[in-house]
């Protein structure tokens, strides 16, 4: 099904304050809820539809970067990224479980997935790293190896949580349903509410013989070497993420994501304008005056050589097409240029031979200026403010 607006999903629009997003959530959710809508296809694409918009503009970063950069956001792959791809009905219920006043069905159930069980959350939780760039690895994207310390699948049982030979058994409090049914009488009659089980959580099994290593969950405490690749274009305040690299489900539950906040090194010689690179060239004098080239730094390392014109003035800009830096993952715009903006450099110490040259240029009138030139120098001083 072809992306649409996430806005135009849950029918609001850009100014809806949080709690009108969680309504208009919570009233398609349960429109197209598998509980309402078994077996229908289209209205399972829907649901998550109308999840993965929640995720991203019920979070204030996420739906500033949507707002600002559409469905190529910056963060990138897995469900919240996006993209949408990647997660169960199972993990949206454990996600957004709030929303529904239960663990995702009505009455605190979900019959998705499970035969009228209860949809156990076995999903591991997400890791969270910061990464500082330098404003080349930014222009050409990097990998980076971090080694993490996160839950693993136990080796001793293999993620199961049972000891070898040891199987589950039916849970004896509510026989494999995963729920607990309780009457009650009511001035409206007989009444039926449904809750997880207490015994199994949800599971309806339980483990007689549990593994001695990790006690039954299925994980142990371990680290990890992961490599992470970091797109170029990425900037302060962005996040990467990288599915299914973070702690392990217990009882071989799916693993969770690594969320990469992305951090920015301070430049000596550029400074950053979104895809644009500025830099300041310092030209002497005679240079500027009587023209010649100038040898100005890139970004990736190189230096391309440039014409100065006779007579530059302070202030003047000049751009290099596609000497900036590229947008995240394309985003359907071009690679940014680099601004040079041109100083002309003025000693604040003179020779006695020196002053004697300055001071007869000064009696000339071509080193005076005309109005025009300082209506010009005065534009250029409005713009820098404006």
């Amino acid at each position: 099904m072809a992306k649409r607006d996430y806005y135009e999903v849950l029918g609001i629009d850009k100014n809806a304050s949080e709690d009108d997003i969680k309504k208009a959530y919570r009233k398609i959710a349960i429109k197209y809820h598998p509980d309402r809508n078994p077996g229908n296809k289209e209205a399972e694409e829907k649901f998550k539809e109308a999840a993965e918009a929640y995720d991203v503009l019920h979070d204030p970063k996420k739906r500033q970067q949507y707002d600002q950069f559409g469905f190529d956001g910056p963060n990138m792959g897995g469900f919240g990224g996006f993209s949408g791809g990647g997660f169960s009905m199972d993990d949206i219920f454990s996600m957004f479980g709030d929303v529904f006043g239960g663990r995702g069905g009505f009455g605190g159930f979900s019959g998705y997935g499970g035969g009228g069980r209860q949809a156990a959350n076995h999903r591991g939780s997400d890791l969270r790293l910061k990464v500082k760039l330098t404003l080349q690895e930014v222009a050409t994207g990097v990998t980076k190896k971090f080694k993490v310390k996160k839950d693993v699948a136990c080796s001793h049982c293999h993620g199961t949580g049972a000891e070898e030979g040891s199987k589950s058994e039916t849970c004896p409090t509510c026989h494999g349903s995963g729920v607990v049914v309780r009457t009650t009488q009511s001035l409206f009659g007989v009444m039926q509410t449904q809750s997880v089980c207490p015994t199994c959580q949800g599971e309806g099994t339980i483990i007689k013989n549990k593994c001695h290593e990790c006690h039954g969950s299925g994980i142990v405490k371990g680290e990890e070497v992961v490599e992470i690749k970091i797109p170029a274009g990425v900037a302060e305040g962005m996040v990467v993420n990288v599915p299914g690299k973070g702690n392990a489900g217990i009882h071989n539950g799916a693993p969770g994501n690594i969320q990469v906040f992305i951090e920015e090194e301070p430049n000596d010689i550029f400074v950053r304008d979104g895809e644009n690179i500025l830099y300041n060239l310092l030209l002497d004098f005679p240079t500027a005056a009587l023209g010649g080239t100038a040898e100005i730094p890139t970004v990736d390392g190189s230096k391309v050589k440039i014409k100065i014109e006779p007579g530059t003035q302070p202030g003047k800009t000049l751009r290099l097409r596609d000497k900036g830096l590229p947008p995240v993952q394309g985003y359907g715009r071009e690679i940014g240029d680099l601004i040079v903006n041109v100083s002309v450099y003025v000693p604040k110490e003179l020779s006695r031979e020196e002053k004697k040259m300055l001071e007869e240029l000064k009696k000339s009138d071509n080193f005076k200026g005309d109005q025009q030139t300082k209506k010009s120098i005065f534009d250029k001083f409005k713009n820098y403010f404006n």
